[in-house]
């Protein structure tokens, strides 16, 4: 007779586990469905007049990936005056060649590049320091391996006109989300995620 108490007792606390992770999910939801009305608000918001911008992409090592970066930062559509584009480079290998003769690419943009060798505060230190020679009033920040949408600056900037938004993160998307299983898993948990 212990024994049926005990598993009772079990089943019931599982049970009660159950329902309140279900509350926690349904509060989520609910805050989802609210979001994504304010979204569809926000995304309609025109600007008047565009801010001046910098794009920070922090590099370290990142041979592979860099020169697609700065061809996606080149094709940002955005007003030249008002853009600025600091390379924050930490690395010690190819990639500070690399940078270099892909900048000789676009002479028309205004590309910032500050190489640091003592790397202190490793990629969060480089945005730091480049932050202190920053001339935009918003600032956006790529990792090396993205790919950013050359309409990202449009389409986030109308979501700052409201005076309780100070940060935007946006959700990500895959370029290789098909070519393993592996991939696959991985893609859907970042989009849960994000989601």
């Amino acid at each position: 007779m212990h024994s049926f108490y005990f598993f009772a007792s079990l089943y019931f606390a599982g049970m009660l586990f159950v329902f309140l992770y279900s509350l926690a999910q349904g509060h989520l939801l609910f805050h989802f469905l609210k979001a994504l009305k304010k979204q569809n608000q926000a995304s309609s918001t025109e600007i008047k007049t565009l801010p001046k911008v910098t794009v920070q992409l922090p590099i370290y090592n990142e041979q592979y990936v860099v020169e697609r970066l700065i061809d996606a930062a080149a094709q940002l559509n955005y007003p030249r005056e008002l853009l600025e584009i600091q390379i924050l480079d930490d690395s010690t290998d190819q990639t500070v060649d690399l940078i270099q003769n892909k900048l000789k690419q676009y002479p028309q943009l205004n590309f910032t590049y500050l190489h640091r060798v003592d790397r202190v505060g490793y990629k969060a230190g480089a945005l730091r320091e480049g932050l202190a020679s920053a001339h935009g009033e918003f600032i956006a920040i790529f990792d090396a391996d993205f790919v950013p949408d050359p309409q990202f600056l449009l389409k986030t900037l109308p979501y700052f006109s409201s005076p309780d938004i100070g940060m935007v993160q946006t959700r990500w998307t895959h370029l290789n989300r098909p070519y393993s299983m592996l991939t696959q898993l991985q893609a859907f948990a970042l989009d849960a995620i994000f989601l």
